[in-house]
């Protein structure tokens, strides 16, 4: 919310490699989906959606709106990620700071407040000194964690390197060959940006388009022409 960058971008902050992504389909699939003009269009309709406080400066009507973007796509994304990660593990686990009374209250609050003591979330930190452990409340924020062990690069390079033989997974049907060989091959480092995130690079592409494949073969997808 405060790099001059994404202040400046006209589309999804955490989208940097659309074109990147489409290139890895083939060329009749990447003309049928239009995909990029798909992506603007979606912005533009939940742009339009955001809720506006009169009076307010451009840099701050800008935030505004990278604020609702966060909340109704990347946030729901990490929120269901939790979930499916907890429950996996027969855990249940709460969110507090995304409690809707917390996020209605601060939602009109200056940026100046939300980052007091130009700490991110300045003024929750604040709020709670003398409630929670000093080492809880100014740990540095941290992602979700990803693993960066081999064995699950290999996992899922293997696991891929498969379905480029088989002729009936969606993957042959949708993605140019020579270019799934080449991810498969360099173990995902073909695909320089992370394809979604701050830390989704190329062992987690790999691991997405084999789910692809799944999600169309168990709920038995087919496409219609």
């Amino acid at each position: 919310f405060h790099r001059p960058d994404d202040l400046a971008r006209n589309g999804f902050p955490w989208m940097r490699s659309t074109e990147a992504r489409m290139d890895l389909l083939k060329e009749d699939w990447r003309k049928k989906l239009q995909l990029d003009e798909y992506v603007q269009t979606r912005f533009g309709e939940t742009i339009a959606e955001v809720p506006r406080l009169e009076g307010e400066s451009a840099e701050d009507a800008k935030r505004r709106e990278l604020f609702y973007l966060n909340m109704i796509w990347f946030m729901t994304t990490l929120l269901d990620r939790k979930d499916r990660m907890s429950m996996g593990a027969s855990l249940e686990v709460r969110v507090p700071f995304a409690d809707h009374r917390l996020v209605e209250y601060v939602w009109n609050i200056p940026w100046e407040m939300k980052m007091y003591g130009n700490r991110e979330k300045g003024i929750l930190r604040k709020a709670l000194e003398g409630i929670l452990p000093e080492e809880v409340l100014y740990r540095k924020k941290s992602p979700y964690p990803k693993t960066h062990h081999p064995l699950y690069t290999k996992l899922v390079k293997n696991w891929v390197k498969e379905l480029l033989h088989d002729r009936s997974s969606i993957l042959y049907e949708f993605f140019d060959a020579k270019k799934l060989e080449e991810l498969v091959e360099t173990e995902g480092k073909s695909f320089q940006a992370p394809w979604f995130g701050q830390l989704m690079t190329g062992p987690q592409l790999l691991a997405y388009l084999g789910q692809v494949h799944v999600w169309f073969q168990k709920y038995g997808i087919t496409i219609k022409e």
